[in-house]
């Protein structure tokens, strides 16, 4: 089952003044909470969201991970207009990533059991990445965010069997593989 926590805290007036408006769920028009569509500044306390230019959840689309966003244009937008928004859904608790120094798989190889945003600081001494694994019922994660000049994510699944393509036949004992090239 999918979660969605999180909480997004709204403001009229650029650099957190004004009205606020604070959201720990699906908020599918902010004018039924009393709020009106314009919202100038946007400060992201826990998990990720997506907001919406229009109210039901629909127009362009704002990804928003968690940190103070003064203006508008912090978030990439052209005005300060707004509608909705929602966390960002996660499909279980348990994930696990794995780096690798070498194409492959190969070369010294670094585990994550939760966010990072320092890989120095986890223990990386290495200047790049050049493979990583991705495993759970959810995760979420931006090959560009890493730097990723090329992203290939492989479909295939390892079996009994041996190589299988996930259309073809469920998981039977790994998970789907997504590498990064840096």
């Amino acid at each position: 089952m999918a979660q969605r926590s999180g909480k997004i805290t709204l403001y009229e007036g650029k650099h957190f003044t004004g009205r606020k408006l604070e959201v720990f769920g699906d908020c599918d028009n902010f004018q039924d909470r009393g709020f009106m569509n314009r919202v100038n500044s946007i400060r992201v306390e826990s998990g990720a969201w997506v907001c919406f230019d229009h109210p039901d959840f629909r127009g362009q689309q704002f990804i928003l991970e968690h940190g103070d966003y003064p203006d508008f244009f912090r978030w990439n937008s052209h005005s300060d207009h707004m509608g909705s928004c929602r966390p960002v859904g996660m499909h279980g608790e348990h994930f696990r990533l794995e780096i690798f120094e070498g194409c492959n798989f190969t070369g010294q190889c670094l585990e994550f059991l939760e966010d990072c945003p320092f890989l120095q600081s986890g223990g990386w001494a290495k200047n790049c990445i050049n493979a990583i694994k991705v495993y759970g019922d959810g995760a979420a994660w931006s090959p560009s965010s890493l730097g990723a000049k090329d992203f290939q994510a492989s479909s295939s699944l390892q079996s009994d069997q041996g190589l299988e393509e996930a259309t073809t036949k469920p998981a039977t004992t790994q998970p789907p593989v997504l590498t990064a090239k840096l």
